[in-house]
């Protein structure tokens, strides 16, 4: 028996029960491919802007600028983007980002619920409808007779339409616990990452007067000094003795021979 056969036979539930099949599978594979770009790339989006909030804000905000296109990202560049901001501001904007991101997480679990729900229904009413029909064609004369044998048959394929509902509203429930269980998880990855984000900015906030390019010109500029002038920097500020200590001891700067003959 095909299911094309059993379709035909589950009555006139089965179309409304294919609409509502439909649409949940379509939200379970766009809910799928989410979770699945968003599983395999905040873990890393969260270590380099906390590794490069340690050393420069302005570096931490072009990471977390360019990673806006994942929930992370945009949770991690509100607060960044805050031209002056007190701690205060720092975790409104974690808090008020957060609960905007996990309700854009949740969308599609309000049609999962109604398909959970009314799935079973619609099996139900479908074999209620079936039994009717075969009932209806029960003569009280014909019981025990072989003309009852279509009645059974009748009876039961009234039933295709409950198991097909059923089936609909398990498949449909196992994702819709999947994907809350991956919230829960992004409500815990987001808080840790809020909370060390927030503990950097009141251990280190922003300086405004230091810009990325004047961080860059100090290293640069270290990079290119000679190791001669440096050893020649050294020499001069560790041996060269000043005025005073010159007039007080005036034999600190002569050459060993005259200190022993004095």
């Amino acid at each position: 028996m095909d299911i094309l056969d059993l379709f035909n036979k589950g009555g006139p539930a089965m179309w409304p029960l294919l609409v509502l099949s439909v649409l949940s599978l379509s939200v379970i594979f766009e809910r799928f491919w989410f979770w699945l770009r968003i599983l395999t790339q905040e873990k890393e989006i969260v270590e380099r802007v906390l590794d490069a909030a340690t050393e420069n804000w302005e570096i931490a905000t072009e990471i977390a600028q360019k990673a806006t296109d994942q929930p992370i990202g945009r949770f991690l560049y509100a607060p960044l983007r805050l031209q002056k901001g007190d701690p205060e501001t720092f975790r409104l904007a974690l808090e008020s980002t957060a609960a905007e991101e996990v309700a854009g997480m949740r969308r599609g679990e309000k049609l999962l619920e109604s398909v959970i729900a009314l799935s079973p229904l619609l099996g139900l009413l479908g074999t209620v409808l079936g039994l009717i029909q075969s009932l209806r064609s029960i003569r009280i004369g014909d019981l025990g007779t072989e003309s009852t044998a279509g009645v059974t048959t009748g009876i039961g394929e009234s039933l295709i339409s409950t198991a097909a509902g059923l089936i609909v509203a398990i498949v449909t429930l196992v994702f819709y616990r999947l994907f809350q269980s991956f919230v829960v998880n992004q409500i815990k990855v987001f808080n840790k990452a809020g909370n060390d984000l927030e503990l950097l900015y009141r251990q280190s906030p922003p300086d405004p007067n230091k810009t990325t390019s004047a961080i860059i010109r100090e290293r640069t500029q270290e990079s290119f000094t000679s190791p001669r002038k440096r050893r020649k920097n050294n020499f001069t500020k560790t041996s060269a003795p000043s005025s005073e200590e010159a007039i007080k001891n005036p034999l600190a700067n002569s050459p060993p021979e005259l200190e022993n003959e004095s």
